[in-house]
């Protein structure tokens, strides 16, 4: 007589490593967390935390480090400013002021030292405990029109393990992710993942299939973390102990092929302003308006762009 596998536990949980010091965007980060940069009206983690919160993600873990006491304030009650506000009837930028601290229910923890990606989800283990557990970068912006993370927790169900967002990217880019060797599941979109490089050469790189900001990680991750000595960078790399998972047939990965933003990159930042802000309804119809003037100002001088 077969026994029945027991159902896969329920993810409630996430984390997102917010310890960064955002060198690439110096000297904006200098004093604020590149978390923190605006993207439109709301800061880059605050999307984050949307996506874990829509997906059913209700306690959900900062992995901070110095001077990121920002982080916390803006996920935190602002009494005096709710107050003037509700003062004035303001109630549409009382609620703006609200939303961040109604997500979820939000903790904070110091990573110490920026000892890595691995490092920073090893610090999540006494608060995340024996369940499974999401994770998502800040860096990484996925549309919210797109259900990535639902899907990703479905497959989780489905196959338990440790579950990796994968898109595929230029062969010349590979070397900018880690790089997953997968074979087919039989399943349209689900792979299982047999092997992970982290950045490779193109030449050395075993697929097109990079690893994006979105993991849905078993707490075998924990034990593995632990004995990871430092990898590539002299960081405890996440991507080295999800291979030795992946050998053990206990990852797959959900290709995503949806829109996703990289606020991680100058260009790419802009980029994603620019997107979002011509999605919104209520700058959108004037902010395309403009842009279209503007570029259509390319092939008129330099003066009509400055202006």
């Amino acid at each position: 007589m077969t026994t029945p596998r027991r159902p896969a536990p329920t993810v409630r949980k996430a984390v997102v490593p917010a310890a960064g010091l955002g060198t690439r965007f110096l000297p904006a980060t200098k004093a604020t967390p590149k978390e923190m940069l605006p993207v439109v009206d709301k800061p880059a983690i605050q999307y984050v935390v949307e996506e874990a919160a829509a997906a059913g993600l209700d306690d959900v873990l900062m992995v901070t480090g110095r001077h990121k006491r920002a982080i916390e304030d803006h996920f935190d009650n602002a009494f005096e400013l709710e107050q003037a506000l509700a003062a004035k009837g303001d109630t549409v930028r009382l609620d703006a002021v609200r939303d961040p601290a109604r997500l979820a229910d939000i903790h904070h923890i110091r990573q110490g030292d920026p000892l890595g990606l691995g490092h920073a989800v090893l610090c999540a283990r006494h608060h995340v405990g024996d369940q499974p557990f999401a994770v998502l970068l800040g860096d990484d912006l996925i549309d919210a029109r797109e259900n990535l993370l639902s899907e990703m927790l479905e497959v989780r169900e489905r196959y338990e393990g440790s579950v990796v967002a994968l898109m595929e990217v230029p062969r010349e880019q590979v070397h900018l992710y880690g790089c997953a060797a997968v074979e087919p599941t039989g399943e349209d979109g689900v792979v299982r993942v047999t092997g992970l490089v982290e950045k490779p050469a193109p030449e050395d790189a075993p697929s097109r299939y990079a690893v994006i900001g979105r993991y849905v990680l078993d707490p075998a991750v924990f034990g593995v973390l632990e004995r990871t000595p430092p990898g590539r960078g002299g960081e405890i790399q996440l991507t080295d102990a999800l291979q030795e998972l992946a050998a053990g047939g206990t990852v797959h990965g959900v290709v995503f092929e949806g829109l996703r933003y990289d606020t991680g990159d100058k260009a790419d930042y802009l980029r994603t302003v620019v997107r979002l802000a011509c999605a919104r309804d209520d700058l959108g119809p004037e902010f395309r308006a403009w842009l279209a003037e503007f570029v259509a100002g390319f092939g008129e001088g330099a003066g009509r762009l400055a202006a």
